[in-house]
């Protein structure tokens, strides 16, 4: 469909008023309706050709269903490094042709690495990176191999 500015401005009544549920200003409404509105003007079997090449989550080893953000010039997956303990291969949609740029986090949700190759990184600057964190967050897991680890979204696994 004409989605240039122009022809939704034009149909905006037609595509979007039909979600909105009394909003009174542009500013009240939601991302997720705006989102829901534009979707709607996609033909179903293309929708879900979307759903399948541009995932809205990850679903991590640790079993976590962790979202991708789509707001830069490559998707970001902002997940904690323990979740993709045991993972040899970098993640990547649109079948494996776009790699996610991870962001790598803390226990504590905070930025530790970015990396456009998991493999390379497990090689390489995650020794460097699990000294450091050792240090800082005993409590949670930090294996020499993480490719041989179970991955987890808890500090430590259960019994131990």
């Amino acid at each position: 469909p004409d989605v240039s500015d122009d022809a939704l401005v034009e149909r905006l009544d037609d595509w979007l008023l039909p979600f909105l549920a009394g909003d009174a200003s542009f500013a009240a409404i939601k991302p997720a309706t705006l989102s829901s509105a534009l979707m709607a003007l996609v033909p179903h079997d293309l929708q879900r050709k979307v759903d399948t090449l541009a995932p809205t989550h990850f679903d991590a080893p640790s079993g976590s269903h962790v979202p991708i953000r789509y707001d830069g010039e490559w998707p970001v997956l902002s997940i904690r490094v323990q979740e993709l303990f045991g993972l040899d291969r970098h993640p990547s949609i649109a079948n494996g042709t776009v790699s996610l740029t991870l962001e790598l986090l803390s226990p504590a949700q905070r930025p530790i690495q970015m990396t456009r190759d998991l493999p390379g990184f497990w090689r390489g600057s995650w020794a460097d990176v699990r000294a450091d964190m050792r240090g800082r967050y005993p409590k949670h897991v930090w294996p020499e191999n993480p490719l041989l680890a179970a991955a987890t979204s808890r500090a430590k696994p259960r019994g131990t």
